[in-house]
Parts: structure tokens; C-alpha cells; sequence
């Protein structure tokens, strides 16, 4: 089956077309600006990325104009959308509505927009993805994904907070957690490479990227994970502050008289290694900057790297051991010194790097030396082929 995976935000769109028997990725593009100018950037498989400057005056415009591409005679790579025999829609947020993934139907649309103020940002985008391809390519299955499913397995000790309870059962305030397809992808071919039972395995999942956060994986289920009700809590990340003592968003508050949503912009989006460093969300920037003699650049570096070692450690703790790590996404498949500092404050563990294999990006691997007590693996992520198997499964 050919299925298309659909990843949409509020103004762009990323798609993958995928061979669902050769897990290969036909085509991948995105569109961006869209409500704007619109740009479609579009790059079939073996071939040359091809841009398209056209206006897309919304989502329904925007997912025509993929699917014209597709069957460019010039660019596409089927030869009808008939091919098609699948839509995988990514949803951000499905509460404790949704532990798996579903074929969407209204009840489904109904269920997720209850959603969706615990995901103003994300869910609205998602379900307009939904209805666009519901109107253009009707009679076509849709299923839909969701980032927070995989960790609905956590128990109440990990995701409640020191909360009132009247809050939880009136609002649904707990941890949800996030990156769910990718930290169940990795944690999955973690099992595959090590070797490890998926029913007697304790496994760390580190999703280090420009958003990043870190799951305890017990006899493959999500029993903690890092993020929280939203995707700010946590690790330190690119521009998100992490946890933080919410005393001090009262305290600038006051200092600076600023507002609530003003306070939470600059947690969301000028905080983190960027807030830090003054430099750069970019690790590599941030490198350079260290390299050069930036301090600030330096001490946001070692303290991001400081949380995730703790991170795992504690996961370590609430598993009562760890048979392997994980690192995936953006940084953890790609920075390798990033990789060797945290494991060095994890030696207690047993760990024993092998420094020759941890020299490599983007590539599957386990990077520890055989006696190693704890496996350490570099495993790239593929969400959209996760999103890809989870649509066929259902069909």
C-alpha cells in the first residue's frame, strides 16, 4: 500500500509519500507560507529538489498542490492519486482519549477538537490537514496519530502533579508527554539492535533536537517521559526553558510588568541554550561560539548536557536499572561530543564507550564496547514511517 503521511502546522505542511511494503519514502516535501505567498518544496525519491513559488490560500490549497506534484508528469512519482490507498495524519495532542492510533472519523474530528485546548497551537492545524484531504480525496481511509498516545501507558505516580486533584479530573491537568512516535520508533528498533526482549527490557529514549525530551521505556511501554502537559516542561531545549520553579514566572512578572501570555512567549521562544547563550538555539553555533571563547555559549552547552545525564539517571532509578540508551533526533544522532559528555556522568552505570564508533552521524550503531553493561545506541528517528505503519496496521 501507498500511503501518504501528513505532518500539517498552522502555516506549512510536511508530507511523506511512503511504499508501505519497502518502508521506502517515494517522494517528501513541504509546503510553507501558506495563507501567505505559499512555497511548495518538493524532492522525489532520486531526484532533484524541485521549489514551486504559488499561492496556497490555505490547507485545502496547499495539500492540491502535493498532490499535483505527485503526479507531475515531470517530478510525480505515481501516476494517479487512485495509488493512494491511505492518509496517516500526525495529531499532537490526544489527551486520554486516545492510547493508539484510530481511522478517523467524525466522532474521531469530535474527540480531538475537545483537544484542543490542550494544544491551541498544534490540534487546529492537524484537523484542518484532516478535513483538507477529507475533501479532496474522499473515500480515502484516513488515520490519525497521535504524538501524546504512546506514554497513555504511564501510571498515575508518573504523570500526576502536586496538585489539587479537583484539577485533574475538571481540566485533565497531568503529564501527557510528547514525541510519541518517535521515542516508540526508537525504542522499538532499540529492542531489534540489541537484541533485548521486548517483555523483560528497560530502555532510555533521548529525542535530542531543537524540542527534546527523554522517555523511560519498561518491557517496551512508556512509563515516564520528560515533557509534560505541554511540551515545555522538561529538558532544557533550543528556545524553551524547561522545568523551571513556576514561582519565578510571578517574579518577572512583577519585575518587568509583563503579562502572563507575555511571560510564556519568552519561555517558549527566547529561553533555553538560545536565552542562555544570547547566541543561538543551534548546537553548532553554539560550539563554535564555546570554541571561540564565548562563556555564556559554554555554560548553556554543559548545563543542557548536565539535565540530560540527569534525566537518565533518574529514569535509571524508576526502572531500577537500564539494559540500553538510546539517542536519536537532530543532536543525538548527529553530535558526537554532546553523546560522550553525557555518558561521562554515567560511568557508574557500567558504561564504557567505544570512542572510534561514536564517531559517526546519522547512522544505526551501538556505540559502547562489547563488555559494556549498558548498550548505547545511535538510532536515527523516522516519524513519518512510524505514522506510515501505524496507518496500515489499522487497515
Amino acid at each position: 500500500m501507498i500511503v501518504l503521511v501528513i505532518n500539517c502546522g498552522s502555516s506549512s505542511l510536511k508530507y511523506q509519500l511512503i511504499d508501505s511494503e519497502s518502508e521506502k519514502a517515494l517522494a517528501v516535501g513541504l509546503c510553507e507560507r501558506i495563507g501567505i505567498d505559499g512555497r511548495l518544496n518538493h524532492t522525489p525519491a532520486g531526484g532533484e529538489k524541485v521549489v514551486v513559488e504559488a499561492p496556497m490560500e490555505n490547507h485545502e490549497a496547499a495539500i492540491k498542490m502535493v498532490l499535483d506534484a505527485l503526479i507531475d508528469k515531470n517530478h510525480g512519482v505515481i501516476k494517479s492519486l487512485s495509488e493512494i490507498g491511505a492518509v496517516g495524519h500526525r495529531v499532537v495532542h490526544g489527551g486520554e482519549k486516545f492510547a493508539s492510533s484510530v481511522v478517523i472519523t467524525e466522532e474521531v474530528i469530535a474527540a480531538i477538537e475537545e483537544c484542543n485546548d490542550l494544544a491551541p497551537l498544534h490540534n487546529p492545524a492537524n484537523l484542518i490537514g484532516i478535513r483538507a484531504c477529507q475533501a479532496i480525496m474522499p473515500g480515502v481511509p484516513m488515520v490519525g496519530v497521535f504524538d501524546t498516545a504512546f506514554h497513555q501507558t504511564m501510571p498515575p505516580k508518573a504523570y500526576l502533579y502536586g496538585l489539587p486533584y479537583e484539577y485533574y479530573e475538571k481540566y485533565k491537568i497531568r503529564r501527557y508527554g510528547f514525541h510519541g512516535t518517535s521515542h516508540s520508533y526508537v525504542a522499538k528498533k532499540t529492542l531489534e539492535l540489541t537484541g533485548l526482549d521486548s517483555n523483560n527490557s528497560k530502555v532510555i529514549v533521548c529525542h535530542l533536537g531543537n524540542g527534546a525530551s527523554i522517555t523511560a521505556v519498561l518491557n517496551g511501554k512508556s512509563v515516564d517521559t520528560s515533557m509534560g502537559f505541554t511540551p515545555l516542561e522538561g529538558l532544557i531545549m533550543g528556545t524553551r526553558s524547561g522545568s523551571i520553579d513556576p514561582a519565578i514566572i510571578e517574579f518577572i512578572a512583577n519585575k518587568e510588568g509583563k503579562s502572563i501570555e507575555e511571560i510564556m512567549n519568552i519561555l517558549q521562544k527566547k529561553s533555553g541554550v538560545y536565552g542562555m547563550s544570547g547566541v543561538s538555539s543551534d548546537f553548532r553555533d553554539l560550539e563554535a561560539a564555546a570554541n571561540a571563547g564565548n562563556e555564556k555559549a559554554k555554560i548553556a552547552k554543559e548545563v543542557f548536557i548536565y539535565r540530560v545525564a540527569r534525566y537518565i539517571g533518574s529514569y535509571a532509578a524508576a526502572m531500577n536499572g537500564v539494559d540500553a540508551i538510546s539517542f536519536t533526533a537532530g543532536l543525538g544522532e548527529n553530535d558526537m561530543k554532546v553523546r560522550a559528555s553525557v555518558l561521562s556522568y554515567l560511568e557508574f552505570l557500567g558504561i564504557k564507550l567505544d570512542v572510534e564508533k561514536n564517531n559517526t552521524r546519522g547512522k544505526e550503531i551501538i556505540i559502547t564496547t562489547d563488555d559494556s553493561k549498558v548498550k548505547v545506541c545511535v538510532i536515527p528517528t523516522n516519524e513519518e514511517l512510524a505514522i506510515a505503519r501505524e496507518t496500515v496496521g489499522l487497515l
